[in-house]
């Protein structure tokens, strides 16, 4: 039996449907701005997402990255939860490439609140660094996968233009939290100046992100992608993989959330293990009281369920190449590890 690969959404495959529309693609010189099938996807995304322009990206995090450089830049500070992804998983590019700071706020479930907002702006003394861009996550990947409300991106967006601040939203899951909570992508988007989307995890793309903006914001990231490397020729065959996704991978997600409540529930009644944050899209972190983490994931992958350690808990990201049968078999060999 092929193992249960639970480590994360962006070990997918594409599917041959999605491989066949690849194939397909008409295809231009995307440094040009030639590309058809890299037009369509950009133009698609930024209706989706409310904006005025769109911009293909290798990853998300390069997205990031050129939202800190043209918002931030050299001296600025960002601020941004505690656990966000820029902070802990983009290398400190934020400061090696962008020239800015990242200051980590707290808050419960990896959300923003203006209450904990408010004590880290800098005041207009001449030696501060100047405060320049707000950045949330939605999903909360080491926050267990957690969605903002309506409301409280609402009460960040305020909070940041009171101060005069803009947003960037790492969107990276937002399709997951646009499927769980039963809203538009537009909707929740609407509450950012700048987004970035991911077709690499749930959608099940094998490569690339959009960058979302105004239409000046997105000329000079075009500008940024270059400086970075990012420029792409025939790069219609990736976008054929998101546009596909778009049509066809969106709906399945609520599968995939349905799948972590499963996994959830499992290691709850195991015995061994503890769901400190129950599911809300697709990703389940547990805890593991007296017990290993990294010993945990290791007995798990022996037994064919491969999942992630980190630090005294693991992580489990269900997706679209993990069927109800396997999830079935995987609460299973949950449950009678110990």
């Amino acid at each position: 039996m092929e193992p249960i690969d639970l480590r994360s959404d962006t070990v997918t495959k594409p599917t041959p449907a999605m491989r066949l529309a690849m194939a397909e693609a008409p295809v231009g010189d995307d440094v040009y701005g030639e590309d058809p099938t890299v037009n369509k996807l950009q133009s698609r995304v930024a209706e989706l997402l409310g904006k005025e322009a769109g911009l293909f990206l290798p990853s998300g995090s390069m997205g990031n990255l050129i939202a800190l450089y043209l918002v931030a830049g050299r001296g600025g500070e960002v601020l941004a939860h505690q656990d966000s992804h820029i902070i802990h998983y983009e290398l400190a590019s934020g400061a090696a490439l962008a020239g800015c700071q990242i200051l980590p706020v707290p808050g419960d479930r990896g959300i923003l609140r203006p209450e904990a907002l408010e004590g880290y702006v800098r005041g207009p003394i001449y030696y501060n660094a100047r405060t320049k861009l707000v950045e949330v996550e939605d999903t909360g990947n080491l926050a267990g996968g957690t969605c903002y409300t309506d409301a409280e991106l609402a009460a960040v967006q305020a909070w940041a233009a009171s101060q005069g601040l803009p947003v960037h939203m790492d969107g990276a899951r937002l399709w997951n939290a646009s499927v769980a909570q039963g809203v538009s992508p537009g909707a929740l988007a609407a509450h950012a100046d700048t987004v970035t989307v991911c077709f690499s995890k749930g959608l099940g793309a094998p490569v690339g992100s959009v960058l979302a903006g105004s239409k000046a914001f997105i000329a000079e990231a075009l500008r940024i992608r270059k400086m970075l490397g990012g420029g792409m020729r025939q790069a219609g065959i990736l976008a054929a993989a998101a546009l596909y996704a778009l049509d066809h991978h969106l709906a399945p997600l609520a599968e995939d959330h349905l799948h972590a409540r499963m996994l959830a529930n499992a290691l709850e009644a195991a015995g061994w293990a503890k769901v400190p944050v129950r599911p809300e899209t697709n990703i389940v972190f547990a805890q593991t009281p007296g017990r290993n983490a990294a010993e945990v994931s290791a007995r798990l992958a022996d037994r064919g369920l491969r999942c992630s350690a980190m630090a005294d808990r693991i992580r489990l990201v269900t997706h679209r190449d993990v069927t109800r049968a396997q999830t079935d078999y995987a609460c299973r060999m949950i449950q009678e590890l110990f």
